[in-house]
């Protein structure tokens, strides 16, 4: 909250609605990173048996691969897809907002896709060929589904569009996924801790800190320490045998 407020007084100290941003100077205060539930390696593999052959399969599989947030991975689009270098370039967001325009629709949100704006959010994800597969398999799927549709399609582009090619909204797929994991006996499970679950499982396997902070898309490497830094327990064993070693001998 004193983030949004001293950015939204500091705007208005540039636009002279304010002689000063009495934010900008006060003391921020201390925020305790709270550990997130993860999925164990047996969790996920059963979550992705349970979503095989359906139509989010594709999507859960992609969010929990890379650690990506809800509405960068509805945002995802097919003109970034490399088939060919297998890589996909994450660079839009699906989100809802107020409406600007009350007098245009009766509805009081909207849902928008928006480019993301900073420069670690807008990061290349490197496929391997089982996803490359994955996903040309759903790109098939699609097609059938715009047949289906006819006029009633509407083309955004999106590589996980609604049933009409329209974003998908993000608190429906938030449902979705809490009964796909309730059905899969793993009980109600939140797109967010598929993130926390990617990042905490690449951590498992050995993948340097800096790259997952990469994956995931965070401003800074202290970001991902603060958040995922009590993962990394076994990291911490393996330097103090290595000084052990250094210092004692064998």
């Amino acid at each position: 909250m004193r983030t949004v407020l001293r950015k939204a007084l500091g705007q208005a100290e540039r636009e002279g609605l304010v002689p000063r941003n009495i934010a900008g100077p006060s003391a921020a205060p201390r925020v305790v990173a709270k550990e997130g539930r993860t999925l164990t390696p047996e969790q996920a593999r059963t979550l992705l048996a349970e979503v095989r052959g359906e139509r989010k399969e594709a999507l859960v599989t992609i969010m929990l691969a890379y650690g990506l947030r809800r509405g960068e991975a509805l945002g995802l689009r097919w003109d970034r897809l490399d088939w060919t270098a297998g890589t996909l370039l994450v660079s839009h967001s699906v989100k809802r907002i107020k409406e600007r325009d009350p007098a245009r629709t009766d509805r009081r949100t909207c849902l928008v896709v928006s480019e993301l704006k900073t420069r670690r959010s807008r990061r290349t994800l490197y496929l391997t060929p089982q996803l490359v597969e994955l996903l040309r398999r759903h790109r098939a799927r699609q097609a059938e589904e715009r047949l289906a549709a006819g006029e009633t399609w509407q083309d955004h582009g999106l590589v996980f569009p609604s049933e009409v090619g329209t974003p998908l909204d993000p608190d429906n797929f938030s449902h979705r996924l809490s009964a796909l994991c309730k059905r899969a006996g793993l009980g109600h499970w939140h797109p967010h801790e598929l993130r926390h679950s990617g990042a905490s499982l690449m951590l498992a396997q050995g993948t340097p800190l800096h790259m997952v902070s990469e994956v995931l898309g965070h401003t800074s490497i202290a970001i991902t320490k603060d958040v995922y830094g009590h993962l990394m327990e076994g990291d911490r064993r393996l330097a103090a045998e290595a000084m052990s070693r250094a210092l004692f001998g064998n």
